[in-house]
């Protein structure tokens, strides 16, 4: 039977929209189609603007952290996936830790956590989207109509995007819609940072393409010097190559630190002679720390906006500076602990104010080791809980009997120690890497690379299976 709380979501479950599985087996190439659909769905909505919204015309605070959740300021995808990553990891830190009573091997159970996950995004879409119109983001004058309008158009938009994620997860496609729009939105940014032939929208750049590599051309054409062209450019904001070619080599970095891992000899006890491995990773909460200090900042830096645009907008509230103050005429922000949480996001503004730069990534770092080893006592990924699932999986270590406790003790020579240092690694990346003005943030590329490597690992294991018949059925899918 169901936990209690999933009792009392039972009537609303039943009334969620749903995306039916496949009843039959779908073929590689309509799972590859049926994912290009979604994708393109998707890059559509970022274009689509919002009726009756038109964005204030200064500097959106949330520019560099749109990238990490998939939205586009003034479009149908303004609150992208935050509302659905809130309320999933809202719903799995419950879970857990065993607030939420839920039994994952029985199909009642996971259907109802999956329609009280998608009510709780619902929820979560329409407090984000409310809290988007009190915060000033279209204007402080919006009459009560066109408010209502902007918020049944974010409100819709979060549940296509929601079917949209559930699509692929059911089978349809491959992976989830999640990775795919973030992956989707790194790529594109990175593509337009470094590729746009578009003028840079700002004064100090006339005559300068967007993209860093076109801008850097044109900047040895004007007879301009190359270090400075490299390093620099006139607006702050601006990319650069300094920005290019820290992507590129980051790129490598996050792939390296991708694939490190410890492979642990393991036997099956019923097959003598029958040997494999069992991998654990250096980057052993993959990017879940990162993911969840990253909607913690949002959210800290969204309620200070909303807080200093309704009660502080002169920055004369000596308590309310303490959280947030702004630069009337560029909304950025220039004090309070919202400034600490929003760091330096190229190498100009790191010279410039290096003191913001180092407390950026002490927090960063702090709060990914602190969620890495939450997630890993909750989440069922402690030495313990690892050596239960070996031995119910009918494997042992060699040379130790099968058994949890020696199990266990031998994983605890590595998992404590990967968890730490995996989070001070996604940590020091994700704020680091930012400071030399890299495109897409270093937390994006991070999210970027492990999708992408997810996603080959998961296409390459279809195709097998699409090739070699008798594999699908060794592996269970048939």
């Amino acid at each position: 039977m169901p936990g209690r709380f999933l009792n009392f979501f039972q009537p609303i479950s039943l009334v969620m929209p749903e995306v039916k599985a496949p009843s039959r087996r779908v073929s590689f190439n309509e799972r590859l189609i049926w994912t290009g659909l979604v994708l393109v769905v998707y890059l559509i909505m970022t274009e689509i603007p919002l009726y009756g919204a038109v964005p204030m015309g200064v500097s959106d605070p949330f520019y560099y952290l749109r990238v990490i959740f998939a939205s586009n300021r003034g479009s149908l995808m303004e609150l992208g996936i935050q509302p659905i990553v809130t309320a999933g990891m809202i719903i799995q830190l419950l879970a857990g830790s065993g607030l939420i009573e839920v039994d994952r091997s029985n199909p009642e159970d996971r259907s109802l956590m999956s329609g009280v996950t998608k009510f709780f995004s619902l929820l979560m879409t329409s407090f984000i989207a409310i809290a988007y119109l009190l915060s000033g983001a279209y204007g402080t004058d919006l009459s009560l109509d066109t408010s209502l309008l902007i918020f049944i158009q974010l409100f819709f938009a979060g549940i296509v995007l929601m079917l949209l994620d559930e699509l692929l997860q059911k089978g349809w496609g491959f992976g989830s819609g999640i990775s795919l729009f973030i992956a989707a939105g790194v790529a594109q940014k990175i593509l337009w940072n470094t590729l746009s032939p578009l003028p840079f929208p700002a004064e100090e750049e006339a005559g300068k393409s967007t993209g860093a590599l076109i801008a850097y051309i044109q900047s040895l054409l004007n007879g301009e010097n190359p270090l400075n062209a490299f390093l620099y450019r006139a607006r702050l904001d601006a990319p650069t190559m300094l920005g290019l070619l820290s992507t590129a080599i980051l790129f490598l970095v996050v792939i390296y630190f991708q694939v490190l891992k410890v492979d642990l000899p393991v036997s099956y006890a019923r097959y003598r002679g029958f040997r494999g491995r069992y991998p654990v990773k250096f980057l052993y909460v993959s990017n879940i720390p990162v993911i969840l200090v990253s909607a913690l900042l949002m959210d800290i830096s969204f309620v200070g906006q909303i807080i200093w645009s309704r009660f502080n907008s002169d920055n004369s509230h000596f308590l309310l500076n303490l959280l947030a103050t702004y630069d009337p005429t560029t909304n950025v922000a220039t004090g309070g602990l919202v400034k600490y949480v929003t760091g330096p996001r190229n190498f100009s503004q790191f010279l410039a104010d290096p003191l913001r730069g180092l407390i950026y990534a002490g927090l960063m770092i702090g709060l990914c080791v602190i969620f890495a080893v939450v997630w890993v006592g909750i989440g069922g990924l402690g030495p313990k809980d690892v050596a239960q699932q070996i031995v119910n999986s009918g494997m042992q270590i060699p040379g130790f009997r099968r058994s949890v406790k020696p199990i266990q003790s031998v994983l605890e020579r590595y998992i404590p120690a990967v968890t730490v240092l995996g989070a001070i690694t996604v940590g020091a990346i994700a704020s680091i890497s930012d400071f030399f003005g890299v495109f897409g943030s270093g937390m994006g590329i991070l999210l970027t690379v492990g999708i992408l490597y997810q996603l080959y690992e998961t296409i390459a294991g279809e195709q097998l299976a699409e090739m070699y018949p008798f594999v699908r059925r060794l592996i269970g899918k048939e």
